[in-house]
């Protein structure tokens, strides 16, 4: 029992010490730290503590189907025309699925041969992602699969995921919290941000750039009302208008002679020449020797900057370009320009994302909530410290000691973390305040039963920490498999509660245990006492 050597003591106080000061900078205003010039670990208040914004993403699914589609036609289109070309009819689709007519059936095995490349399997579901059948010997059906879509939608919602993340920290906001809800769903909390409108344009945006060639062949408007439009080609929206507005439509090759997948970077600056907000970009080594060449070839033409299906700025190719960059314009604000570099930067969305719920939570209901679980801490604090005191005297002092201890380590726990506080992360807090003396009842119970017995007071002590320590410690596993649970299954605020409860169950343990009985150690070395209250 009295074996405690000075390292241990010194091991002891030290890590508590570092615990304890980690949580200093949560008690200093950050402006005030940032003033230092150093980053300092801190708790992060949550949505409900700090106030900010909520947004909830859902993916258009439909729109993910028809990237797909249109996907594969182009694929199709490019396997078919490799060497050696197999000639193909026009490629229709008709009920989502895509068809066409071999114009030579006797290179049908060839031709099958090529569009099995093109389909995968779907996860572990035996199936594939496309399905290939043939019918009247000479067209080719593709049809896709309901599991190659699902697999399609989870990938694409992870991939979503981290551009949205990518995106919110590049917008500067601070400890963002960024989950997956069901299959098609992102939540997106930004505590301390009160104004959601950049945050919705910027995480809503696809930012699919694409460099297409306009088409200048004449075409009758009777035609293009009808629908009936050049092969190859589409209609896009024309933005140039004042500020953004639509001026018209322009008619653009449908195949996209570069895309921005191949962007490295892009930023916001401003023209020379007018001094108006431009979005600058560069390219990858790939794509900047693909833009020269696409300029030397097309020199004369008009080509279309498009995003996300709108043409955003049409000029003409009067030199060839070089150096792999280049820059947007469009009538841009700075603000608008800045939200396009960043959506451009981060990559664009693998599927359309739309805002289906958003609420602005104001600081003062996160001041009431902090104020609120600051009261009920120091209640059960005070509570649990007459409690122990009135109770066991010497032994409810060092347990008492050992509680003001943890809610200190427990804080620094937390910053060292870089971990969130919130409302419910708060009752996770006081209801470990509240049985963090649970292990000093039971060994204090032990040694006044070692008492009865006839034991000296070292026999007793060192029986009651060591009988009680298997009991405290099965308890507190199954605490903990039971916040594990929550921390793994849950989300959100059930997440934030069970991160603090894990923290707590560990802190306490080893104070109300330890600690205590390193307290112990040392005044029975030093007042060698023959009897005890306790």
């Amino acid at each position: 029992m009295l074996d405690f050597p000075r390292w241990k003591i010194l091991s002891i106080v030290g890590l508590l010490i570092c615990l304890m000061l980690l949580a200093v900078p949560s008690f200093i205003p950050e402006k005030t730290t940032d003033a230092w010039g150093v980053k300092l670990p801190r708790i992060n208040l949550g949505l409900d503590l700090a106030g900010g914004s909520h947004l909830l993403l859902e993916a258009d699914t439909a729109d993910l189907a028809r990237t797909r589609i249109d996907t594969m036609r182009e694929q199709i289109r490019t396997e078919m025309g490799r060497t050696p070309a197999i000639a193909i009819g026009d490629i229709a689709e008709a009920d989502g699925k895509l068809s066409f007519m071999l114009q030579d059936v006797t290179k049908l095995d060839a031709a099958r041969e090529r569009l099995n490349k093109l389909t995968s399997g779907a996860a572990m579901t035996g199936q594939r992602d496309w399905d290939l059948s043939v019918v009247d010997a000479s067209r080719i059906v593709m049809t896709p699969t309901q599991a190659g879509l699902d697999q399609a939608i989870r990938q694409a919602m992870d991939d979503a995921t981290e551009v949205v993340r990518n995106r919110s920290d590049g917008m500067g906001t601070k400890e963002a919290t960024i989950v997956r809800q069901g299959t098609n769903r992102i939540s997106v909390d930004v505590p301390g941000l009160q104004d959601p409108a950049a945050l919705k344009r910027t995480l809503g945006q696809t930012a699919k750039l694409e460099f297409k060639l306009v088409d200048d062949t004449p075409v009758d408007p009777a035609a293009i009302a009808k629908g009936l439009l050049p092969l190859g080609t589409q209609l896009l929206p024309d933005m140039e208008g004042p500020k953004g507005t639509q001026s018209g439509v322009l008619l653009v090759k449908r195949q996209a002679i570069l895309t921005g997948d191949q962007l490295v970077n892009a930023f916001q600056s401003n023209k020379q020449e007018d001094n108006s907000a431009i979005v600058n970009f560069t390219f990858n080594s790939e794509g900047g020797k693909k833009f020269a060449r696409i300029t030397q070839q097309n020199l004369g033409k008009r080509f279309a900057v498009v995003l996300d299906n709108k043409i955003i700025s049409a000029p003409r190719i009067n030199s060839e370009i070089l150096g792999g960059s280049g820059y947007i314009e469009g009538n841009f604000t700075v603000a608008s320009a800045n939200e396009l570099a960043i959506a451009l930067r981060s990559g664009k969305l693998p599927v359309a994302l739309k805002v289906v719920e958003e609420r602005t939570v104001g600081p003062d209901l996160g001041a009431d909530s902090i104020h609120a679980g600051i009261t009920a801490s120091v209640i059960a604090v005070v509570l649990v410290i007459v409690f122990m005191i009135v109770t066991y005297g010497r032994f409810g002092f060092y347990a008492d000691y050992a509680v003001v201890i943890n809610v200190v380590v427990i804080m620094g726990v937390l910053a060292l973390l870089n971990g969130t506080l919130t409302l419910p992360g708060i009752a996770g807090f006081v209801l470990t305040i509240g049985t963090a003396v649970d292990a000093n009842v039971l060994i204090n119970e032990r040694i006044r039963e070692e008492r009865r017995r006839g034991r000296s007071v070292i026999q007793s002590v060192e029986l009651g920490y060591k009988e009680a320590s298997r009991t405290i410690f099965e308890a507190n596993v199954t605490h903990a498999i039971s916040a594990v649970i929550m921390w793994v299954v849950g989300s959100g605020p059930v997440k934030g509660f069970a991160v603090v409860l894990l923290i707590g169950i560990a802190t306490s343990v080893f104070t109300a245990v330890v600690f205590t009985r390193m307290l112990v150690v040392l005044w029975i070395r030093r007042n060698r006492p023959t009897d005890m209250n306790i």
